[in-house]
């Protein structure tokens, strides 16, 4: 099954406190490249968010971006601090003695004093952030890749049928190609039959000339190579593999096999030809530029 490189995915999960909303982005790109955006206090997750990510994705220019929400009340510890609580008031009631002050230290004073009372919010559960977390994200990533499994199968619907069309018009082609050289035989005689009249035609030069003719013009180890080159295209897109880059190798190959026939057939039928198969051609470059 054939992967496009674009598509979304969003995920949620959530606990009685909290809650975590994944959205991933993705659009074409030679490699895979993650960019992970997300609240401070989580970014220790993030590579094993990418892993996940990776995992699912081999190509493509993927953007994640991680919500988190916490409602219900909130665990606090309140400690205080005793030692520097003692302190203070050792320090209150040397300064009592020395200058014969009345003792009004109170509770209340102590409370006023800064550090005295120290209020902490409960360290969260690191496991449970984890099992949120990783998630929200694996359900965006499982949505983002029905996506790109949907818009793959139609790009790899498109481009099996001008495979097809390629298959057609090289058959054609090869059905034209031993013509070619029937007809230069015809056009060479003709023409030596216009210049030498009834003089006598050497039958072993003209032999000899349709020989060299079809080495120059002759096509078939083209044609094979390219049969073979469009068999490989159609396996990529059934093998269930990231193809993209495979098939844009191909497709190369393909183009090199069919500029070679148009240089050295010299023949209007099959340079018509020639002039299709390179429209498809670049027809399904396109497409694939958008497969994984």
């Amino acid at each position: 099954m054939a992967f496009s490189m674009t598509g979304f995915g969003r995920g949620e999960a959530s606990s009685a406190t909290r809650a975590f909303t994944a959205e991933i982005r993705a659009v074409n790109h030679r490699y895979c490249d993650i960019t992970i955006k997300m609240p401070r206090p989580f970014m220790n997750f993030e590579e094993r968010l990418r892993q996940i990510i990776a995992q699912n994705i081999g190509r493509g220019k993927v953007d994640v971006y991680i919500n988190y929400e916490e409602f219900g009340d909130r665990e606090h510890n309140v400690t205080a601090d005793a030692s520097l609580a003692k302190a203070y008031m050792d320090a209150a009631g040397a300064l009592k003695a020395q200058f014969g002050l009345r003792d009004d230290v109170s509770l209340s004073t102590l409370l006023r004093i800064p550090d005295i009372i120290k209020i902490e919010n409960a360290d969260p559960d690191e496991e449970e952030i984890w099992n949120l977390l990783s998630a929200s994200v694996q359900a965006a990533v499982g949505a983002l890749v029905s996506m790109r499994g949907r818009e793959g199968e139609k790009l790899a619907g498109d481009i099996s049928r001008r495979l097809e069309a390629l298959s057609a018009l090289i058959e054609k082609v090869a059905e034209r190609a031993p013509a070619v050289i029937g007809e230069y035989r015809e056009r060479l005689n003709a023409r030596l039959a216009e210049l030498l009249g009834a003089n006598v035609i050497d039958e072993n030069r003209i032999a000899a000339e349709i020989v060299l003719f079809a080495e120059r013009c002759g096509i078939d180890e083209e044609i094979i190579r390219y049969r073979s080159h469009l068999a490989q295209a159609a396996g990529c897109l059934s093998s269930g593999e990231a193809v993209g880059r495979k098939l844009d190798f191909l497709l190369q190959e393909i183009n090199r096999e069919v500029n070679t026939i148009g240089s050295k057939a010299n023949d209007l039928i099959i340079s018509e030809k020639v002039v299709e198969m390179k429209t498809e051609a670049e027809k399904i470059r396109e497409q694939i530029q958008n497969l994984e």
